[in-house]
């Protein structure tokens, strides 16, 4: 696993994350000789992300408060 000081980490950021992504290689970055932080490549993301035909069946009013009110002017 490679490490980096906090500085160079600052300093080279961008392509520190674009290596991760590429390389699927963690980054540990440290603060005078510690570990702080880890860059870890993000895991694949599920099949849909989206919404769409997710709800299935629909009960009552989505959008009512369940009060009964009138509105009509007098």
């Amino acid at each position: 696993m490679k490490t980096i000081a906090a500085g160079q980490f600052k300093n080279r950021c961008l392509k520190i994350l674009d290596d991760v992504a590429e390389t699927r290689e963690p980054v540990v970055v440290t603060k005078r000789g510690r570990p702080v932080a880890q860059v870890v490549p993000v895991s694949a993301s599920p099949a849909s992300t989206k919404l769409a035909g997710s709800i299935l069946h629909e009960q009552g009013d989505p959008y009512g408060t369940g009060e009964n009110w009138n509105a009509e002017l007098p």
